[in-house]
């Protein structure tokens, strides 16, 4: 049978009468009634003794006043569970604290709230929780001078002014401010996921995780933006959202001074000075910055293509734009000539033939581009790079749409067709040219002589007869009818 631990069972009694005396009166600030409910500051002040300290932890530096208190905090070092529930197994350091786990079992909430009705399995939680109702915050950062309604938040936050990150993973060394992060972290080497939702069996490694999920099925939304409307299942994501109208940036870079709207985003992009890779492929050992990278790069492993519209792909943004080809679908718009397009980069790029922003350079020729990929394209000039080869004929290729065009040659497609005249054409820059011979469109001109022409190459034919020199003065009267149209 366990031995009942040396708790301080007069101070829980104390309590416990303290939080059934509890009345509305109590809990109108803010003139609470100092001789009786002083406790509402802070928990145990009511009850606190002055001790003479007897005993010393030569590990932490902690007093205690008897042994046997010391004992019982020593179990913290040593990882020392003695107490174990019986329905299910899971063991604690303190007999204290297994009964309070044993009442999640039972479902006994004893504390209730007199404002709201709301109980709790302890007396502490329904002290705090009555600062809800009193707006209560006695807890004061020294550092930044912001209040919080309990010492443990306090504890938490003073973490982020001294970066202390006490609580380390045996498994990988990563270490974290705060124990609960720590056990969900270990949570990624284990695979466990102690949370399920009993609506469709899906597995959590969080309880945030799971409420997320579940408001799913449920379409529930209760965090209303009170500027446009839009309705959250989190207040955090709502918390978030309201940044887009304000503007607000909270999270800068000591490095560079950037400021994001987002904390993760910030720690991605610190990523960028450290040059910290922390995603590991476990098939070939590649490091990543992001695990979004991480996850694209294992896919051309496994060849796993998990997002569907009969064409498979591997991730779903790209299903998204994917599907606006069966929608028709341009949810980007120029304001300069209203052209529409369905994928932001194309849009991007579009912006910049009205504005001429060419910020893409060559180094070796000077030679500007609209973008990367014009410019990656173009240094194969340089280098005589051509990566693209057809397997059907050997033959090589600097673009992946010079090959694509190619390789109709030999399968005979023509997939372009003119709605003119019906005739097909196994390239758009054919059907393009040829289009011309129906609208009768000459878009190259001659800065010489500003004679129009279809096509350019009839474009630079032409301008070499500007340029051209002739051995014999009749060839020279021949070609000079090309300007003037003479006819013999």
């Amino acid at each position: 049978m366990d031995q009942e631990e040396p708790d301080p069972q007069p101070i829980k009694e104390e309590q416990e009468e303290l939080c059934n005396s509890l009345d509305l009166e109590d809990l109108e600030p803010p003139h609470i009634k100092e001789e009786q409910h002083v406790g509402l500051k802070q928990e145990t002040d009511i009850f606190k003794v002055t001790p003479a300290y007897e005993e010393f932890d030569h590990t932490c530096g902690k007093n205690f006043r008897s042994s046997d208190q010391l004992s019982v905090h020593m179990r913290f070092h040593t990882d020392v569970k003695p107490y174990e529930c019986n329905t299910c197994g899971k063991r604690f350091h303190q007999m204290s604290a297994m009964k309070i786990h044993k009442k999640t079992h039972t479902g006994e909430k004893p504390f209730p709230c007199k404002i709201c009705g709301k109980s709790y399995t302890q007396c502490g939680s329904l002290l705090r929780h009555m600062r809800t109702h009193t707006g209560e915050k006695p807890y004061l950062c020294s550092t930044c001078g912001e209040t919080f309604t309990d010492a443990s938040t306090l504890n938490n936050h003073i973490r982020t002014h001294t970066n202390e990150k006490p609580h380390s993973c045996e498994t990988c060394g990563k270490s974290f401010s705060f124990s609960s992060h720590l056990k969900l972290h270990i949570r990624t080497h284990t695979g466990e996921k102690p949370y399920l939702c009993n609506t469709c069996g899906k597995r959590f490694t969080d309880l945030s995780a799971l409420k997320k999920h579940v408001a799913v099925h449920t379409g529930e939304k209760p965090h209303s933006c009170e500027t446009c409307g839009k309705s959250f299942t989190q207040k955090s994501n709502l918390t978030v959202h309201m940044r887009t109208h304000t503007g607000e940036k909270p999270y800068s870079c000591d490095t560079c001074g950037e400021r994001f709207s987002l904390a993760s985003v910030l720690k991605s992009h610190m990523r960028k000075h450290t040059g910290e890779k922390p995603y590991l492929c476990n098939i070939c050992g590649a490091r990543f910055a992001e695990l979004s990278a991480l996850k694209k790069h294992t896919a051309v492993h496994t060849g796993v293509k998990p997002y569907s519209c009969e064409t498979s792909f591997k991730k779903n943004c790209e299903m998204k734009r994917h599907y606006r080809i069966h929608t028709g679908e341009k949810p980007y718009i120029c304001s300069t000539c209203g052209k529409r397009f369905s994928e932001v980069s194309s849009f991007k790029y579009h912006k910049r033939i009205h504005t001429g922003e060419k910020p893409y350079s060559c180094e070796m020729c000077g030679k500007s581009f609209r973008s990367t990929d014009n410019l990656l394209v173009h240094m194969r000039t340089h280098t005589g790079e051509k990566p693209y080869s057809c397997q059907t004929c050997g033959k090589n290729f600097s673009r992946s749409g010079h090959l694509l065009g190619h390789m109709r040659t030999h399968t005979g497609e023509k997939r372009y067709s003119c709605e003119a005249c019906g005739k097909r054409f196994s390239q758009s820059c054919n059907l393009l040219r040829h289009m011309r011979t129906h609208t009768g469109e000459k878009p190259y001109s001659c800065e010489n002589c500003w004679k129009n022409f279809a096509q350019r190459g009839q474009l630079l034919r032409h301008i070499r007869t500007h340029t051209e020199r002739f051995k014999y003065a009749s060839t020279l009267k021949s070609h000079t009818r090309t300007h003037t149209g003479e006819k013999l």
